[in-house]
């Protein structure tokens, strides 16, 4: 049967669309549909050809599609499933199957300086295989233009995540919390080391979903107080108590508290992190010792809450106040950061080859002493500056999990970090000076063991409803 080229014109014919509720093709419709030339259009991935058009060859009706025919488009076509098994497809002019997209229930939060869709694990399909392909479609990876365009992610680290969350089953733990770091570009997905400004989301999340109790209303009939919520982060096996102010059963959406590099105020969210040391590798100290060496350069390697690597900014031969956009065009000190950051994770133990280091840690940060100018805010009282590196990008604030490394590693003898600050913690607050201002972390040590890290943070939800898969 004669087939007709692909013209502009033929190409605008196919574009006719048409409301879900009129898709529904039966008879010749549905005869011309299927009758396909597969052989003569290229099939790429999942049997969808990029940038071709289906060709439908009813000769009475030329190669004008049929008029309920939906092309390119994410509609819903129940009738997929009655085609005969003739051995030929569908084909659409963009590289999606024409398929229904199916509603997952998911809320939207942002946890300090991080964004990232929540999933309620009961949610999930029960096989855990199963979720990468939804994970990737939910943030919009991979991405070579490295924008997340196609989904809710924002094309840096600190938008890149997921969270899962559900009850636990766990003895004094109210949810579990599992934290996922999705590759932008390439969409390779990191459960290794967790999220703590998105522990702020969690805890949130879980008194917003009534996973926790919440305090009933007071004498004189006001309803407020503070939810104390216990987190089992399922990454690093680790507890986190948080502490949420509380209105009408629900999270303050309002509040006086502010944090460097979020705009406005917001209700106070304490976050207790208990026992972090060892969080993936099991030991404060994974090298042994406060100081090691790579490519020339010394360098401290730390586990608490997430492994952390520490450099000084004058062995990098940058300022200490350098802003991301200006390590961003460092292309070269980029580069030498991820070689050391490489070698560091396989002497930490966290891999064997330095080709299978894990994209989201160990976390790599320039420090420095505090010069007055330290930060876009320029904000005194600062005891380190520090510039930190998620993923291969410079970050615009400072991950939690850094600032509470930060302060381990001050407590350290020999560390590089306690060497920047001139001997170290002089109290229990430690202040970390950052591109967006400064954030305060309280480590106690006992005994020599470092037993909690406190840091503030504020949350909110954005956005409850459902994400198509």
């Amino acid at each position: 049967m004669p087939t007709m080229p692909l013209t502009s014109s033929n190409m605008c014919r196919c574009m006719t669309m048409a409301s879900p509720r009129h898709l529904k093709l039966r008879g010749s419709s549905w005869r011309s549909l299927t009758q396909v030339n597969s052989a003569a259009l290229p099939r790429a991935e999942g049997n969808v050809p990029s940038a071709r058009l289906a060709r439908c060859q009813n000769p009475k009706r030329g190669y004008e599609p049929p008029r309920h025919f939906l092309v390119g488009s994410y509609g819903r076509i129940t009738p997929i499933k009655s085609l005969p098994r003739t051995g030929t497809r569908l084909y659409t002019t963009t590289p999606t199957a024409l398929k229904p997209q199916h509603p997952l229930p998911a809320s939207y939060y942002r946890g300090g300086t991080s964004r990232a869709p929540i999933l309620h694990l009961s949610s999930l399909p029960r096989t855990p295989s199963l979720w990468p392909p939804l994970f990737r479609t939910i943030l919009g990876s991979p991405d070579p233009f490295g924008r997340q365009l196609n989904g809710l992610g924002g094309g840096i680290s600190s938008l890149s995540k997921l969270c899962l969350v559900g009850p636990s089953a766990r003895e004094g733990v109210d949810v579990d919390f599992t934290f996922v770091q999705m590759g932008i570009r390439d969409g390779v997905l990191d459960y290794r080391g967790s999220c703590g400004n998105m522990t702020a989301g969690v805890a949130a999340f879980a008194v917003d979903e009534g996973l926790v109790e919440v305090p009933p209303a007071g004498k004189d009939g006001e309803e407020g107080g503070e939810a104390v919520v216990r987190i089992y982060n399922t990454n690093t096996g680790k507890l986190i108590e948080a502490t949420v102010p509380v209105i009408a059963g629900e999270v303050a959406a309002v509040g006086d508290f502010a944090i460097s590099g979020v705009p406005g105020t917001g209700a106070c969210i304490k976050l207790a992190f208990l026992e972090p040391a060892g969080s993936v590798t099991g030991r404060l100290l994974p090298t042994g010792g406060g100081m090691d060496v790579f490519d020339g350069v010394e360098a401290t390697c730390i586990d608490a809450s997430n492994p952390c690597v520490f450099v000084e900014a004058e062995s990098m031969g940058v300022s200490g106040t350098i802003l991301p956009a200006e390590m961003g065009g460092h292309p070269d000190l980029l580069r030498r950061l991820e070689s050391i950051r490489c070698q560091a994770a396989v002497r930490m133990g966290m891999c064997s080859r330095i080709e299978d280091t894990p994209a989201g840690v160990p976390k790599i940060s320039l420090v420095s002493p505090p010069t007055g100018n330290e930060g876009e805010r320029g904000e005194g009282g600062v005891d380190i500056v520090v510039r930190a590196v998620s993923t291969g990008d410079p970050h615009g604030a400072v991950p939690i999990s850094v600032g509470v490394s930060v302060a381990a590693a001050a407590g350290v003898e020999g560390s590089v970090v306690a060497r920047v600050m001139k001997g170290g913690r002089r109290g229990e607050g430690v202040v970390v000076a950052h591109p967006s201002g400064r954030m305060v972390v309280d480590a106690r040590f006992e005994g020599g063991r470092l037993e909690r890290a406190v840091v503030f943070r504020t949350a909110r939800r954005i956005m409850r409803g459902w994400v198509y898969v």
